[in-house]
């Protein structure tokens, strides 16, 4: 979503292991030097750990793409919660070992083991097993292992293990039941996270092997971020891309510090709390709700037209008792002291008060209110309830600018300054400010306000044509293509073509909706999608739809 928007090829911080991002920092060096080193020396065992998500799986698969002797047949076990029988089992199947009988019988999975490794040591191969995440084996299995390198000539062992864990591996090899394995580990390393300078090289790194040109995090959001991930680059890679959404959201090619920080946060609440569109219960009480949303209202009410009083009694008798009580303020000074009007809470205050109405449940009813429909909170899930009365869903993250020219009211995760995410309703937008539902109260602030808050995901309904959500595209039929056609011929004359009836969608059709996602900033793909077909009804004014504004195109 936001590769294009940064001039990048791809995404830089996946989550899923790439050798191509591997970023060699003195120790991940290292510890790669010791995998090298125990796939090209004969004996015993070698042992690698490392913290979650500090680079291991990374490590082990550039070894074994780039760095794996030519001579070597290697078996990797990925899932070590086997039984013996089991991890024998995959070890043969890993090196296309035929075990024609017995296959339920650990000696025979031995003996046909030991067979294939005399074979391939009479042919000048080696024969590697690495056993990724080990800390999970059972001490049955370990103690196969260790049997394992019993497998020998008289000058050399005939089977090279890798033990690759988190740093309980080093616990479970301390225990004393094990020490004859133990014993056997001729090269250990533990992979440290990487430094402030380390992280720094690292996002950078990622960045320009996924094409970026120039500087997208500034010096401060770098730090922030190791501050945060403490060096794990799982979590830098995490937090980074969360941070770009963010940015994108808020149309800012580059991320800063506070960027860091709520992207951080937004982790860290997602972990914590429910999935979105998951039936929750109301967590306050109908007395608890009604006393919060009060509290918030008499907070958030403000008066366009003249300035909110201290006090509802007349002015002159605010003066009088202010004389009253200090002699010695004049009564004009009284009397302006009482036209001061009162400070309106920040969003994030009002956020913070708040915390029990802005559930998922309570968005939900105030969005589907908007629609005037009831949302049954115990009942369906949204999206299945926004389709019985004819409404489709659309869940996904975006920008700003994106989120206006849909032209709908949408639910918005925020998250305040603690961290804590909080579902709101976004009714409406009036140039600068915006218009927002926090637990079913409407409160004003500027936009610029929310958005800072808000990392780009959002949730609204739309009524599709003929009632179902689908993408056009090419070799597409019917009548929903019948509607695409007359409904961009009613936009604009740029936008007709020459077969206004036909129900297929042709090249022609193809092109006329790529001019208008380029009229319309939209992505440039000839698909008419969801965002599409949103967009084409907000400009059609379509009647009984609510609105974030006026609309730009009025219908006789």
């Amino acid at each position: 979503m936001y590769t294009s928007f940064f001039g990048l090829n791809e995404k830089p911080f996946s989550i899923t292991p790439d050798p191509r991002y591997l970023f060699l920092s003195e120790r991940h060096g290292e510890a790669l030097a010791h995998l090298v080193y125990g796939v090209t020396e004969s004996g015993g065992f070698v042992q690698l750990t490392g913290e979650v998500g500090t680079g291991k799986t990374t490590l082990v698969r550039t070894l074994l793409l780039n760095r794996m002797p030519d001579n070597a047949d290697v078996a990797v076990v990925l899932n070590p919660q086997l039984s013996v029988l089991e991890f024998l089992a995959t070890i043969c199947e890993e090196l296309h070992i035929d075990v024609p009988h017995n296959r339920g019988s650990i000696k025979a999975l031995t003996d046909a083991l030991n067979r294939h490794l005399l074979k391939a040591h009479g042919e000048g191969r080696r024969t590697i097993l690495i056993v990724d995440e080990a800390q999970n084996l059972s001490p049955a299995v370990l103690e196969q292992v260790r049997l394992l390198t019993n497998l020998e000539t008289a000058k050399q062992k005939l089977l090279q293990i890798i033990l690759i864990g988190q740093p309980e591996l080093r616990e479970l090899l301390a225990r004393n039941d094990l020490r004859q394995l133990a014993q056997r580990i001729t090269g250990r390393y533990h992979l440290e996270p990487l430094t402030t300078e380390e992280t720094a090289d690292y996002i950078e790194h990622r960045l320009k092997v996924a094409g970026a040109l120039g500087e997208v995090f500034d010096p401060g959001a770098k730090k922030e971020t190791f501050h945060l991930s403490q060096g794990v680059p799982r979590l830098i890679n995490v937090i980074c891309d969360r941070a770009l959404l963010g940015a994108y959201s808020l149309e800012s090619r580059r991320v800063d510090r506070r960027l860091i920080r709520r992207a951080a946060a937004e982790v860290r609440g997602q972990l914590e709390r429910s999935p979105w569109l998951r039936p929750v219960a109301i967590t306050a009480g109908v007395i608890a709700v009604a006393i919060i949303a009060a509290t918030l209202w008499s907070l958030t009410r403000l008066q366009e037209s003249q300035p909110v009083l201290i006090a509802e009694a007349p002015a002159e008798a605010v003066a009088a008792e202010t004389l009253d009580e200090t002699p010695d303020i004049s009564r004009s000074e009284a009397a302006a002291a009482s036209e001061i009007p009162a400070a309106q809470p920040t969003l994030n205050e009002q956020l913070q008060l708040a915390t029990d109405l802005t559930n998922t449940a309570s968005a939900l009813s105030t969005l589907f209110g908007a629609w005037g429909l009831d949302y049954d909170v115990g009942g369906k899930d949204a999206c299945s309830q926004a389709g019985d009365a004819g409404l489709a869903c659309l869940y996904q993250r975006g920008s700003w600018s994106g989120l206006r020219q849909m032209d709908r009211p949408a639910v918005l995760t925020l998250i305040d300054d603690s961290g804590e995410s909080h579902e709101v309703v976004l009714m409406a937008v009036h140039g600068n400010t915006a218009e927002l539902s926090i637990g079913g109260v409407l409160v004003t602030h500027p936009v610029e306000s929310i958005t800072d808050a808000w990392f780009g995901q959002y949730l609204l309904l739309w009524r599709p044509p003929n009632g179902r959500a689908i993408s056009l595209g090419p070799n597409s039929r019917g009548a929903d293509v019948v509607w695409l056609r007359e409904s961009l011929a009613s936009i604009d004359d740029r936008f007709v073509t020459s077969t206004p009836a036909s129900d297929v969608y042709d090249t022609e059709l193809e092109q006329v909706v790529r001019a208008f996602q380029r009229a319309h900033r939209l992505d440039v793909d000839g698909l008419a999608g969801q965002q599409t077909q949103i967009v084409i009804n907000s400009l059609l004014a379509v009647d009984g739809t609510p609105r974030l504004r006026t609309p730009l195109l009025a219908k006789d």
